[in-house]
This record gives structure tokens, C-alpha cells and sequence, in this order.
């Protein structure tokens, strides 16, 4: 019983007892988990910059709240989560700045209250290295200040399991049925098929120790995140199966496909690999990539010989559940799509990494510290060197974006007005344009309805080399744009 989780809780209690409320020992406890979410913040805001203009997916996410642009068009896998999280600023400030600020702060909480959460299980120093070694990634420091879903279903899918840990070994524990709850809620609400796959082993072990009371509270919070998205489903787009089968056919069908050596090429630096092809990353990347499930499988192997295997079984099945269709089941790669993993898989990697560098009794093992302070030096240095370049990429890719709108506001292209083509979605949002397509995934018009509109007002149509030019833009006038040609019609006024 010693090694056993109920032994780690007792501990942690009598810990806790013999310290007064807010002493050195209460202080121990918050302040390296609260430096870690701190750390995290400020290398959001300097690293990937508050001035980073939005993304394609943030700009449909933001313009369903924002006053700037109308709504883009919300196709079946998205969820609403996102929008609801930006609404505090994107609803009354078209501010980017301002966005990206409040957004590296929430992160930076968010991380924080994740790591608390599993205080009761690891000691601080674990998980300090576990918070050090999620925030440090690119993949983490790129989306955290993003109005992107992917970090809050890994921040989720984090306090999730932890809770669940804490609530089927101390029926008690009240704080812990609430994160439950809370995190659950939260996955649903980002995506909810990504929750429902990072549960999986949650419910699978609450249904083995027939924890009825955390069964429910657990199922409650997934219910509560996810029922805007069902009934959004019938709404508005025919029921929940054609929700579901319009999400597999925006992902080009899920089935079988062995999506590994995409997820690592997309390693390098890019944050859509759809067609997935190229040479995969430098060495560096590649060995990162390799290392971290086996560090994870030497963490079980750690737990397994304290006797406490649940506290780390739990958060690598959830991280093998929650990164299973992303690496055999997609077609494609986004690096962004295994943040939960990553998450969960921190843990047990930190454990197994303080296991290697301390002895029993607690002392240093010198070696063994210079090496895997080592080894994080190389982490962070190979972090750095795809995050700073990606940065720049994007970075000029969203002012091309914002020189395209202003462009369009000088030919006339003002709002209320009507852009299609050639990523249409983020340049109307920039040029505060509604936007449309005929045909693909974001399919949400006619060419007739498009040709009607252009008699009323503004529209214009990005036109990319080999793209046809639709029908309805022949005898519009247009002018170059780099390797895109701008058709438009401004209709003259009364």
C-alpha cells in the first residue's frame, strides 16, 4: 500500500498539515507551478509577438463574435468553443495586440491550474518539469496566445486526467469532481470528438473501480461542453450523423492511413502538411520526436517499480487515445493536432527524467544532472530554431494578407462587400469583407447569388495561377498581385 496512489494522497495530506496556511511550505508548493504558467506567458508575447496577425482558422473563429468582419462560413468539425473563449475582447476590439495578449495570459493560468491539479500525485519538482517541458515546445509557445482549439483540449485532456486520478482514489476529494467537471466541459467545448477519444481511458477506469459519482460528474462535463455542437448539428447542418460524416469528408475521409512520417515532417516548421510531402526534419527534430515515447515508456517503467503504475498508465493511454486518429487515421498533418499528447505525455517523461537524476535518499546524481540539464539545453535550442523562422513565415504571409485588403479598400472593395477566390476567408476578414465559395468545404454559395450580389455591391475574386476564373468575373476589370490577379466590381452608386 505504500507505493499505491491512496499512500501519495495521505502524504500529500500530511504534508500539507504541517504547514501553517501560507507559509514556506504553502508557498513551495504554488510558486515553481505558478513561475513555469509565468515563463510560459512572457515567451508567448516575446517570442511569437502580440502583432502576429490572425491565422485562417482564427479568422473564422473570430469573425463568428468580432464586430470587424460578418461571420465566415463555420464548417461541421469546428466548434464554437474558440469563439466563446476570444468573445471578452474580440467582440468589442478588432485589436490583434490585444487578443494575442489576453490569450498568452489565459494560457499561461491555464497551464498553471492544469500542473495544480496533479500536485496531489507527483512532487512539485516533477511537475515543474513536466510544465518546463510541454511549454517549452513550439507546437506550444506557437498556438498558446492563438484563438485555436488544439491548446485547450491539451490543457483539458491534462487536469482531466488528474482529477480523475484523485476522485476515484479519494471519494472526498470535492475540488477534484469539480476540475472533472470543468476540464471535461472544456475538451467538449474546444472539439468534441478530441475529448471523447482523450476520455476513453478516463471512463474506462472510473467504470472498473465503479466510481458511480465521478462516472456521472464526468459524463455531465462532456455532455455540458458538447451540447451547443449536437444541437448546432441538427440546426444547421441535417442531423448528427451528416455532421459527422461532413467532418470526415473535410478530412478527406477517416480510415486507415498511416499518418506518422507526415506528423514528423510537419515537425520542421510547418503548421499544415496536407499533401504531405518533402524530406522529413533535420536530425535534432527527428530525434526529439523518437525520444519522447521512449522516455514516456521509461517513466511507466519507473512508476511501475514504485507501485504507483495508475497515476502514470492513465495519462499515456489518454495520450495514445487522444493521438491515435491523427497518426493512423488522417491523411494529412498538422503538428498542432497531438498538443494533447504532448501534454499528457510530459508527465510520466518528467518523472522518469527526476527518477534518473536523484537517488533514493533525494541527493543529485551529478552525472546524471549534467546530463539532462544538458539535454535540455539541446530541447530548447531545437525548439527555438523552428519556432523563430515559423514565426517570420507567418508573419509575412498575414501581412500579405492585410497589404491584399488594403488593396481592395483602395479599388473600392469596402464594406458591406464580397470577396471569393484564393483564400478568400482571412483576406475578407482582414478587408472586413463577407466571403464565399462555390465549391470545396467551405461551399456556401452560388455563382448565380454571387453575380446578384456584385450588382448591389463591392465583390471581388482572388484569382491564383492555373485557378479558372469563375464565369460571373470575365468582364471585371483587375489589376496583379504578386502571382494572384484581383478581379472586382464596384457597383456605381444611385
Amino acid at each position: 500500500m505504500a507505493g499505491h496512489a491512496y499512500a501519495t494522497l495521505a502524504g500529500t495530506r500530511r504534508e500539507r498539515a504541517q504547514g501553517a496556511p501560507g507559509g514556506p511550505r504553502r508557498a513551495g508548493v504554488v510558486w515553481p507551478l505558478a513561475t513555469v504558467g509565468a515563463v510560459f506567458t512572457a515567451a508567448q508575447l516575446l517570442l511569437v509577438r502580440p502583432g502576429l496577425g490572425l491565422g485562417w482558422d482564427e479568422t473564422v473563429y473570430v469573425s463568428q463574435v468580432s464586430g470587424h468582419a460578418p461571420a465566415a462560413f463555420f464548417s461541421a468539425p469546428r466548434a464554437r468553443g474558440v469563439s466563446l473563449l476570444v468573445a471578452p475582447v474580440a467582440s468589442w476590439s478588432s485589436s490583434t495586440p490585444l487578443l494575442r495578449v489576453y490569450l498568452a495570459l489565459l494560457s499561461g493560468l491555464a497551464l498553471y491550474l492544469a500542473l495544480r491539479a496533479w500536485r496531489p500525485l507527483f512532487p512539485v519538482r516533477v511537475l515543474t518539469v513536466a510544465g518546463t517541458l510541454f511549454a517549452s515546445l513550439w507546437i506550444t509557445l506557437f498556438y498558446g496566445p492563438q484563438a485555436m482549439p488544439n491548446y485547450w483540449v491539451a490543457i483539458g485532456a491534462l487536469t482531466a486526467a488528474a482529477c480523475t486520478l484523485r476522485a476515484v482514489t479519494g471519494p472526498s476529494d470535492r475540488a477534484a469532481l469539480w476540475g472533472l467537471a470543468a476540464s471535461g466541459a472544456l475538451m467538449a467545448w474546444m472539439r468534441p470528438m478530441d475529448a471523447a477519444l482523450a476520455a476513453l481511458p478516463l471512463l474506462v477506469l472510473v467504470l472498473l473501480r465503479r466510481r458511480w459519482t465521478v462516472l456521472a460528474v464526468l459524463l455531465g462535463g462532456l455532455a455540458a461542453g458538447a451540447v451547443e455542437w449536437v444541437v448546432e448539428a441538427y440546426t444547421a447542418y441535417g442531423g448528427l450523423l451528416n455532421r459527422l460524416s461532413d467532418g470526415s469528408d473535410i478530412q478527406g475521409g477517416l480510415g486507415w492511413h498511416l499518418a506518422v512520417a507526415d506528423q514528423l515532417r510537419s515537425l520542421g516548421g510547418r503548421t499544415l502538411c496536407r499533401p504531405c510531402t518533402g524530406a522529413l526534419p533535420g536530425p535534432a527534430v527527428t530525434l526529439w520526436w523518437c525520444a519522447l515515447p521512449l522516455l514516456a515508456l521509461l517513466g511507466l517503467a519507473v512508476a511501475v517499480r514504485a507501485g504507483r503504475a495508475a497515476t502514470t498508465v492513465l495519462p499515456l493511454a489518454s495520450a495514445a487515445a487522444a493521438a491515435f486518429p491523427y497518426l493512423f487515421m488522417i491523411g494529412y498533418a498538422a503538428p498542432r493536432f497531438l498538443l494533447p499528447a504532448y501534454a499528457l505525455l510530459a508527465i510520466p517523461v518528467a518523472d522518469a527524467l527526476c527518477r534518473l537524476t536523484t537517488t533514493r535518499a533525494g541527493t543529485r546524481r551529478p552525472v546524471a544532472t549534467t546530463l539532462a540539464l544538458l539535454t535540455l539545453a539541446a530541447h530548447l535550442t531545437v525548439q527555438l530554431t523552428v519556432l523563430l523562422p515559423l514565426v517570420d513565415r507567418t508573419a509575412a504571409a498575414h501581412r500579405d494578407w492585410s497589404r491584399t485588403a488594403a488593396t481592395l479598400h483602395r479599388l473600392g472593395v469596402r464594406g458591406p462587400c464580397l470577396l471569393t477566390g484564393h483564400e478568400a476567408i482571412p483576406v475578407a476578414f482582414y478587408a472586413g469583407c463577407s466571403s464565399a465559395a462555390t465549391t470545396g468545404h467551405n461551399a456556401n454559395s452560388t455563382s448565380t447569388a454571387i453575380a446578384r450580389t456584385a450588382r448591389r455591391q463591392p465583390v471581388a475574386t482572388l484569382v491564383a495561377p492555373g485557378d479558372r476564373l469563375p464565369d460571373y468575373a470575365r468582364t471585371w476589370p483587375s489589376v496583379r498581385l504578386g502571382e494572384l490577379r484581383l478581379y472586382y466590381a464596384v457597383p456605381e452608386g444611385p
